[in-house]
């Protein structure tokens, strides 16, 4: 039991290798920098994940033709370099930086950056109070002055007389009972 146990801790930290046993070259040290440059090389229809890792067909190719490429006697840099040609800079998980691959190295960063900028606009803007009121101009405070004056003598005019829907004192409004009224009725009522 405690053996499983430490076979299984210990797979843990290994990283998964889909390299199958009839890829393996029988060179130690072809296989060693085979194994390097797999780590490095993506895999084209994988998320993320290097050929050494990836289970996928073409990834299976890819590794053959690193080794195939090594045995033929190329160098490292040669056997990238064709796989580059072959498929692009996406091939490699850690792109060079040059002017094909600045929105690959620099992208993420200017969108965080411009992501920022318009969230602090955005606030700077909601913080801002409305325009400001303006004072009135001289022109503006005459006319207000002469419709207060009116509107004052208006009321003047009609505090005699009872307006639309006032009744006179004394007077009940519909629906209201007159003074001493609600007095009568309950007495009448006992």
């Amino acid at each position: 039991m405690a053996a499983l146990a430490f076979v299984v801790a210990a797979s843990l930290g290994l990283p998964a290798a889909a390299v199958e046993p009839d890829e393996v070259l029988a060179d130690v040290v072809l296989e060693k920098r085979a194994r390097d440059l797999s780590h490095e090389i993506r895999c084209v229809v994988c998320q993320n994940e290097s050929i050494d890792s990836s289970n996928a067909e073409l990834a299976k190719e890819m590794r053959i033709l690193v080794r195939e490429r090594l045995v033929a006697g190329d160098s490292d840099q040669q056997v990238l370099d064709y796989l580059v040609a072959r498929y692009g800079d996406f091939v490699l998980l850690r792109p060079p930086v040059k002017p094909g691959t600045y929105v690959l190295w620099f992208g993420p960063a200017v969108i965080t950056v411009l992501g920022i900028l318009g969230v602090f606009f955005f606030l700077r803007r909601q913080r801002r109070p409305a325009s400001a009121v303006q004072p009135l101009s001289a022109e503006e405070q005459a006319r207000l002055a002469r419709l207060l004056d009116s509107a004052d003598a208006s009321d003047v005019e009609v505090s005699g007389q009872a307006q639309p829907g006032q009744a006179q004192p004394g007077q009940a409004q519909p629906g209201q009972a007159q003074p001493g009224q609600a007095q009568k009725d309950t007495a009448e009522r006992s």
